[in-house]
């Protein structure tokens, strides 16, 4: 089996979300830095996670830092949006069968945070 975060790199490197729905187990619960609460299930993280494709995985966009544990792992990236400068940590763990069970996005600075913000409600209005 390959491992999570290879097919994750994978489909970030091509552009191309359509390996989410093998990826992601169908109890997945999404964290943002945007909402208030967990977002449950794989049809919700599917369509954050799309938003995100479309609004953050720009020309420059790249992840920096890695560190990988047993079925755990923190991903940091950084991308500029129109000049804002976005660094974020996607904390991601995966189940015995290497599928996504849980998907945490933290962004810093606060403008950054509220750019994306902004631009990731846009995207999830024109995906509905």
């Amino acid at each position: 089996m390959d491992h999570p975060l290879d097919r994750w790199h994978d489909m970030v490197d091509r552009r191309d979300p359509t390996a989410l729905d093998d990826l992601l187990a169908d109890e997945v619960v999404f964290h943002s830095p945007i909402l208030h609460t967990p977002q449950h299930g794989k049809a919700r993280t599917r369509m954050y996670l799309l938003a995100a494709f479309q609004v953050l995985l720009q020309d420059d966009f790249r992840y920096v830092r890695e560190i990988r544990g047993e079925r755990d792992a923190v991903m940091e990236f950084m991308v500029d949006l129109d000049g804002i400068h976005v660094n974020g940590i996607d904390l991601v763990h995966w189940d015995e069968e290497g599928r996504i069970d849980d998907f945490t996005v933290m962004v810093r600075p606060m403008k950054a945070m509220d750019e994306l913000g902004r631009r990731m409600a846009a995207m999830l209005e024109s995906l509905a």
